[in-house]
């Protein structure tokens, strides 16, 4: 099939049969790239986000050096919250420092999501920046965080190992925890609205920390506000819900309403798109640490998806997480190269 990448992700949202899947890398962007760490050595990155046209430039340059069908913004996340009222910032030792953290009715009232939309306004402007570069040769993505896995930051004011705070109040006090949840997913609709209005032709919640909920909190806690997210945009563009380690609980990111379901790598893909029972396009699931190995192991584990997909239409290729920063740009090549000329079994 002679299709453009936009075209071959669009037909895999819906489940239209292809000869190969598109294929898009989470992280696409970022410091695996020599071209971002030169930019990067005159910007940082909080620069690059808010920028529009840095934001552009970075986000076309994975897809300049290998093609992708599809692109991802490049942003962060935590532009929520800083939106409504929490800074972040980057920890010199590493991982995300919040201004403050919530943790009090007090904490939460002060933040705000009047003027979410106009705020966060230069990411919308990236992406028309972008698709106005791409044309439609390339299928554009746009993305938030859940209101879970940004509650987790905000209640625990930045990276964390063991989620405490977040799941003591998820347990102690769940009226609170969903004063704010609720008011982080009306934001989260806000500006996700603005990216449909910019162009995309998808989004992606990334529920990088529902993994951290059990089997009947999750839905408590992170399924039930996707779901609203998911409701609200249907209509307007395919969307996709990635919940890193929660494949477990396939009932509930059913119940999200989601057009395609990310998986991460733990498992092998085609029993978790079988389990589905069809409908739902699928997307995943090669192990981020394979970038950085050798070619000739890229080559072989990627064959074992496209051989094991290959009579399941409706999968869309991806890392189960995000691409590392030790990637190889020789890997990441024979990734999509493998992809690009695969055939299939007769």
């Amino acid at each position: 099939m002679n299709l453009t990448g936009r075209e071959r992700f669009r037909a895999a949202c819906i489940g239209e049969k292809l000869d190969r899947p598109p294929v898009w890398l989470m992280r696409q962007a970022g410091r695996y790239l020599p071209e971002y760490r030169a930019l990067k050595e005159q910007h940082s990155f909080l620069e690059m986000v808010q920028t529009p046209e840095l934001a552009a430039q970075v986000t076309r340059q994975p897809i300049e050096r290998f093609g992708f069908d599809a692109a991802i913004i490049f942003s962060d996340i935590l532009v929520i919250p800083e939106a409504m009222g929490q800074p972040y910032s980057f920890r010199e030792q590493g991982g995300i420092e919040m201004a403050f953290a919530v943790q009090t009715e007090a904490d939460i009232t002060r933040l705000s999501v009047d003027g979410v939309a106009e705020k966060l306004a230069y990411v919308p402007a990236a992406l028309s920046l972008t698709r106005e570069k791409l044309g439609d040769k390339t299928a554009l993505i746009g993305f938030a965080g859940s209101p879970w896995t940004l509650a987790t930051y905000m209640i625990e004011g930045g990276s964390s190992k063991e989620y405490a705070g977040i799941k003591t109040l998820l347990y102690s006090n769940p009226a609170l925890l969903e004063t704010l949840l609720d008011k982080i997913t009306l934001a989260v609709i806000q500006y996700l609205k603005t990216q449909v209005a910019a162009g995309v032709d998808a989004v992606q919640i990334f529920d990088s920390w529902g993994g951290i909920l059990s089997h009947d909190t999750f839905w408590r806690g992170s399924g039930q506000y996707m779901a609203r997210i998911v409701e609200a945009l249907q209509a307007d563009v395919p969307v996709i819900v990635y919940s890193k380690g929660s494949h477990h609980w396939l009932a509930d990111l059913k119940r999200t309403g989601a057009a395609i379901l990310g998986v991460d790598w733990t498992i092998p893909v085609e029993n978790f798109y079988d389990a589905l029972g069809g409908g739902i396009a699928v997307q995943g699931n090669l192990d981020p640490v394979l970038m950085s190995t050798e070619p000739d192991v890229v080559r072989r584990e990627t064959m074992k998806i496209l051989l094991a997909m290959q009579n399941r239409p409706g999968h869309i290729f991806n890392l189960g997480h995000g691409i590392l920063p030790s990637a190889k740009l020789s890997c990441v090549e024979t990734l999509v190269d493998t992809i690009r000329n695969f055939q299939g079994e007769v």
